[in-house]
């Protein structure tokens, strides 16, 4: 085996090539372009996050604290830079929130020196994970987060647990104050703040289940308002803005990812879907509009998902599965969407408002049987043989 020096430059040589290797479009469907390579790996956290380089204590330069995974970031352009807070995943399955930036939001991600020092709650979570960022308009960015603890009325149950919003907010993406989490009488997961004040109070895209998995009489993407950020507290009724449909790709839960990218025709929405299949649970991405003016009310559902894994993205930790709480719409109309791939890893996918916008408003909504499916089919096929010639 190489001795200390010899590690220490593989290591640190195998770091550098992968946080500066240049990644290129794939072209695809005409509604987006995926990338060649993904853009964060557990081998892309900072080397000395997980070595002692000091050959006294660590001779052999032993990997010390390992990472399992880097994924489910939220995103925002934030001083020219695009900024991840990124899902990163030790190996004793503890999350926290580390920052990744880019100059080009496509690679070149590298993250600051330390992880985010999330401050606790007197209630502290036992993991924190999957944070949705908002720059609202009381000038505040917001961090919505799962915090997960462990269910005490089911102390022989080692697996049982709860999950709730936990909320903070900064100025800077480094200091942090910590907010109490979102009263409410369901669990919640996929909590998001919307960027505007309606009716001049805080919105929420929620989405209420039962237990920490199931869903149970949740009925899907919620919406309701709130008095005080500072105290949230569902009071009023969540309305179900986006429901769970039976045989269809949000079958059996669907939740909020970023929060909604505002264009003159309606508001953006970016979910997660999530059916059964004989190899477990599949999560794909999807989009709907809302309306301008009532961001609860939905305008626009193409049929079917936005995204599904492929190739690589099918295996990891949890396979099978595609994840979004981050996307970023520049001010020229472009838009970067950062999704993770089975629990494992971040990748990018890049479009425009005016395609997610388009692709919203004439994609064909899910006819919900096989004979609606295959009427819509028909209806293009004998529109392209009759006026287009190939």
């Amino acid at each position: 085996m190489k001795n200390f020096q010899e590690r220490k430059d593989l290591i640190w040589s195998r770091y550098n090539d992968l946080i500066s290797r240049p990644n290129t479009p794939i072209e695809g469907n005409g509604v987006y372009c995926r990338y060649t390579n993904p853009i964060i790996t557990a081998e892309m956290v900072p080397p000395f996050w997980r070595y002692d380089f000091n050959p006294t204590t660590n001779p052999f330069l032993m990997e010390r604290i390992g990472i399992n995974a880097t994924l489910n970031s939220g995103a925002i352009k934030w001083n020219g830079k695009y900024i991840l807070m990124v899902r990163v995943e030790g190996n004793d399955r503890k999350s926290f929130f580390a920052v990744a930036e880019s100059p080009n939001g496509v690679d070149n991600f590298k993250f600051w020196d330390h992880p985010v020092t999330m401050p606790d709650t007197e209630d502290v979570g036992t993991n924190v994970y999957d944070m949705r960022l908002t720059a609202h308009e009381d000038g505040y960015i917001y961090g919505l987060f799962c915090v997960e603890r462990r269910d005490m009325s089911r102390p022989g149950d080692l697996s049982a647990a709860t999950a709730a919003c936990g909320i903070a907010r900064t100025k800077d993406l480094i200091d942090w104050e910590r907010l109490p989490d979102l009263k409410c009488k369901s669990q919640q997961r996929n909590v998001v703040l919307h960027p505007e004040f309606v009716d001049g109070k805080y919105a929420l895209y929620t989405r209420p289940q039962d237990s920490f998995i199931d869903t149970g009489s949740g009925g899907g993407i919620g919406w309701t308002l709130i008095d005080d950020i500072t105290n949230a507290e569902i009071t009023r009724p969540e309305i179900i803005i986006d429901e769970r449909i039976y045989h269809t790709i949000k079958e059996v839960k669907n939740g909020e990812g970023p929060h909604p990218i505002k264009t003159p025709k309606g508001w953006l929405h970016l979910a997660h879907g999530v059916r059964n299949c004989a190899s477990g649970l599949r999560y794909v991405l999807y989009m709907y509009m809302t309306a301008l003016d009532e961001p609860w009310r939905k305008i626009a559902s193409p049929g079917g998902y936005f995204m599904a894994p492929v190739g690589d993205e099918y295996i990891g930790d949890v396979m099978n599965v595609l994840f979004a709480n981050g996307w970023i719409a520049d001010e020229d109309g472009k838009v970067f969407i950062y999704y993770a791939s089975s629990d494992t890893r971040m990748h990018v996918a890049t479009t425009t408002v005016d395609r997610l916008v388009d692709y919203c408003l004439n994609t064909p909504q899910d006819g919900l049987t096989t004979a609606e499916s295959v009427k819509t089919l028909n209806e293009l096929i004998d529109s392209n043989l009759s006026n287009c010639s190939f």
